[in-house]
């Protein structure tokens, strides 16, 4: 048995997200239908972070098993091949050890969510930004961010459908910067909830905005509760970057 890593980019716009759904197309069935092309096996993959509709991956990892042992560079070209009708990438793949799982093997994950702050939309990355007309204090939202780092209960900004066993997590980054019209907000941690980046990012909104200090940002989360948090950012402008081993 082979098990492969494979590093993965993709546009989620035309997908119901990572994972399987009976309904809607996901990267995962994308990826196992040409898996099964090039190969004549059936899988399931396993990948480190399962993205909503609609957000994007950089640097999503997944891996898979094989019963022939397939040079990666062939798994790889194969692959892009076969998911030629379909905005996925495979960026790298390599043979790893039957020990490594994408998922459990994570010691970081790290998130970019872009802003668009410009009165005009997006016309080429209209699938791929945040566009909020007003204009944004990227210093005051950054200063902001920094009040949340560190171990916390995250209720305010985790989904209400959750299935996390705990609201405790650990934000090791969490910055804010602003390069002419476009805001990135990047965010890191060992794991995160469900909906987590997109809520802390719909709240800084209000921060940036000026309708929220600081302080009430902090206070947000300290309340542990989801009444607090501001209105969700779309999925649009979330990317999984990366992930460390």
């Amino acid at each position: 048995m082979a098990r492969f890593k494979l590093i993965i980019e993709y546009d989620g716009t035309p997908f119901c997200g990572w994972q399987r759904q009976s309904e809607r197309m996901s990267v995962q069935q994308a990826l196992e239908e040409a898996i099964a092309r090039f190969s004549g096996e059936t899988v399931t993959t396993q990948a480190a972070g399962r993205t909503d509709a609609g957000v994007h991956a950089l640097g999503q990892v997944a891996h898979f098993d094989l019963g022939k042992d397939w040079d990666p560079f062939r798994v790889r070209e194969a692959l892009n091949y076969h998911l030629r009708s379909y905005p996925v990438v495979v960026v790298e793949c390599q043979a790893v050890g039957q020990d490594f799982e994408a998922r459990f093997s994570a010691t970081a994950r790290h998130y970019e969510y872009r802003i668009l702050n410009r009165r005009a939309p997006a016309a080429l990355e209209r699938n791929q930004v945040w566009h909020v007309p007003k204009p944004l204090d990227a210093a005051r939202m950054h200063m902001a961010a920094q009040t949340i780092l560190g171990l916390h209960d995250f209720t305010t900004f985790r989904s209400s459908e959750c299935q996390a066993k705990s609201p405790l997590r650990t934000l090791d980054r969490f910055e804010v910067s602003g390069d002419n019209e476009v805001i990135s907000i990047v965010a890191s941690a060992r794991s995160f909830l469900h909906h987590q980046v997109r809520s802390m990012v719909g709240s800084l909104k209000l921060v940036g905005e000026g309708k929220w200090s600081p302080a009430d940002f902090r206070a947000a989360l300290d309340a542990a509760d989801r009444r607090r948090c501001g209105a969700m950012a779309p999925a649009s402008g979330l990317y999984l970057t990366g992930v460390d081993y």
